[in-house]
């Protein structure tokens, strides 16, 4: 079965053409700034990579440009877009609503709108994606895969925030957690390996978004990210964890709105603030290793942070089987590996030096043979995850 599986921002939109009995990737792309000038980045297999740069008004323009990319003579991967026989949608906020993927009618629709206060940057481009999907291929079945439904297994005592309790059952107020698809991956790839069914994994998804979570048997018991995607690791642009008492005092003092503040806390803080650098950690490692101060401190922070999740999680799940690194930085920084791990000899914790300094695709151990804890590079797959997950739920319809 060929599902092609969408994820919609506000101003671009990924995609994969993938066969979901397979696994095979038949193609894959991002279009960026919609609305703006307009780039789409077409990449078929490993060696074949194009670019366009037009005119995309729209997120409708953008989805029928990259359809006819593939079935086009010269960028052909199908005859015909009636080859692609359903449509994996990626969903930021389920809410209490979704604890699995769904088939998506108009009631799921609905109450994806009902949850754009909680996702105001995500959920309404979610739900422009699948409209435009149900008119462009009307009889293609859709289905909706949601960041927050493996976190649903979470205790209360877990996703509570300790405010009146009222605040829950009247508005909906608690950690619902993200990144949930790459979690669930990873953790489950985790598992196969280690063979264990009673299993504790910590899983470290970092990136320009980061969070951790634990996962005992197969399940998240808690995550990072709260709310919204704000709350947890330093990431890219967002502050993560801070006193509350933060916000009224730079309210106050910087003469900032609500929609300001929250604008200041999402996409001014973070990596890029503390630095001043950038909010690529690359660039923020490299000026470090030239001696600039802000970019040491702006490292350890983000470490340092990292560090107290994990030792926090493992204490929870009272041990850890397996830490796996996974996402951008994740997968790719030997340096923030090493920093994470270093000092936690006493949890059992030894990370190789040598291996993590390998730099290769696919799963791989970078722990020493003496480490009780297994410490893996992992990388996610997310899309694969609601392919299958689309494709199960249309089989059986």
């Amino acid at each position: 079965m060929l599902v092609f599986v969408l994820n919609a921002g506000s101003s671009s939109l990924k995609y994969q053409l993938i066969n979901a009995e397979t696994s095979e990737l038949k193609a894959s792309g991002l279009v960026e700034r919609i609305g703006i000038d307009g780039i789409l980045k077409h990449e078929v297999g490993e060696n074949k990579k194009l670019t366009f740069e037009l005119p995309i008004p729209t997120h409708k323009e953008a989805i029928e440009l990259v359809l006819r990319i593939l079935t086009n003579d010269e960028t052909k991967v199908i005859d015909s877009i009636k080859e692609i026989q359903a449509i994996g949608h990626r969903v930021v906020h389920g809410g209490e609503y979704f604890k699995k993927s769904v088939l998506i009618d108009d009631d799921v629709v609905k109450k994806i709108e009902n949850l754009i206060p909680l996702a105001p940057l995500h959920n309404p481009a979610h739900v422009l994606g699948i409209k435009i999907c149900q008119e462009l291929m009307p009889n293609v079945p859709n289905v909706a895969t949601f960041d927050t439904a493996f976190h649903q297994t979470m205790p209360e005592e877990n996703f509570l925030y300790a405010v009146p309790y009222g605040d829950y059952t009247e508005h909906h107020l608690r950690k619902y957690g993200f990144h949930g698809t790459s979690h669930y991956y990873v953790s489950n790839e985790a598992v196969k390996i280690l063979n264990k069914k009673d299993s504790k994994i910590i899983v470290c998804h970092l990136g320009n978004g980061s969070s951790v979570c634990a996962v005992r048997d197969g399940k998240s018991i808690s995550t990072s990210m709260g709310l919204t995607p704000l709350e947890g690791l330093i990431m890219g642009t967002r502050c993560g964890d801070i006193d509350a008492g933060v916000i009224p005092y730079l309210m106050e003092k910087k003469g900032l709105d609500t929609h300001q503040i929250i604008n200041y806390l999402n996409k001014k803080s973070g990596i890029l603030g503390v630095s001043g650098i950038s909010s690529d950690l690359r660039e923020v490692i490299k000026a470090s290793n030239d001696g600039d101060k802000r970019s040491k401190i702006t490292i350890e922070m983000l470490c340092s942070r990292i560090k107290k999740y994990l030792c926090s999680y493992a204490g929870l799940m009272h041990g850890v089987d397996a830490i796996c690194f996974t996402a951008g930085i994740g997968e790719n920084s030997d340096l923030i590996r090493e920093k994470v791990c270093n000092g936690l000899d006493f949890m059992g914790i030894e990370l190789d030096t040598e291996k993590n300094s390998i730099r290769k695709s696919g799963i791989r151990e970078i722990s020493k043979k003496t480490s009780k804890t297994k410490i893996y590079i992992i990388p996610t797959n997310e899309e694969l995850v609601i392919a299958k997950d689309t494709f199960d739920l249309v089989k059986k319809k």
